[in-house]
């Protein structure tokens, strides 16, 4: 038995808001997000008052991969028995024209499903193949590095 986690990267992905007090609200609610916030710069990951981060357009990486990279790896109490665990990322590259449709390179949260690579790797394990015959882990993102700066018991 293995674990895979298989996911998208490199689409811009929210993942957290600036909120502002709003003192007339229809829904009972009194806050709303600030579009007012920016970082300032085009490189800025806070744009309209909503944080971006890497991810598949839904899934921010660390919430898709965490769990494979550190949580379950290794013999741990999330996983007492030590199955090996191998994360495969596919990176996001959006269709070439119009006649493409959604991508077969896509890593975009639900048009991941047409990306040839992912479609591969689920089928060779569903046939047999391990981790090792994939090739391991297959990552474009700083997820290791990530989830090292989490601190968990384990």
């Amino acid at each position: 038995m293995e674990i895979y986690s298989m996911y998208g990267v490199g689409v811009p992905t929210e993942r957290a808001y600036v909120y502002k007090l709003n003192t007339y609200s229809e829904c009972h609610i009194p806050f709303q997000i600030d579009a007012s916030a920016d970082g300032g710069s085009e490189e800025s990951c806070l744009k309209g008052g909503v944080f971006s981060v890497n991810g598949d357009e839904t899934v921010p990486v660390l919430s898709a991969g965490f769990m494979c990279a550190k949580g379950w790896r290794g013999k741990t109490r999330f996983n007492p028995s030590g199955i090996h665990t191998y994360i495969r990322e596919y990176d996001h590259a959006p269709p070439a024209n119009l006649l493409e449709g959604r991508g077969t390179q896509s890593g975009a949260h639900v048009d991941i499903m047409g990306n040839f690579a992912l479609i591969e790797d689920v089928i060779r394990v569903a046939a047999g193949a391990t981790g090792e015959d994939l090739e391991g882990d297959r990552v474009y993102s700083d997820i290791f590095k990530w989830s090292e700066r989490i601190d968990l018991q384990l």
